[in-house]
């Protein structure tokens, strides 16, 4: 499973979810979907924008857990 830490980050720097999509040109739609972890994908130039803005690292806004049996 993959764990999207969006939340936390944009938490940590104080932007809400207008503010990012402002500045990344991103629909508000898909950052609340990812936001709230409801998304089951996301496009390269997305992760980009949203990394650039954040100023963060790929692996800061995802990470893999292992999934319980």
């Amino acid at each position: 499973m993959i764990k999207v830490h969006l939340s936390r980050i944009m938490g940590d720097r104080r932007v809400n979810i207008a503010e990012l999509s402002r500045i990344t040109g991103l629909h508000r739609n898909g950052i609340t979907r990812l936001y709230h972890e409801e998304t089951d994908g996301i496009k390269f130039d997305t992760l980009e924008k949203i990394c650039k803005a954040l100023d963060c690292e790929i692996d800061d806004l995802l990470e893999i857990i292992e999934e319980e049996n």
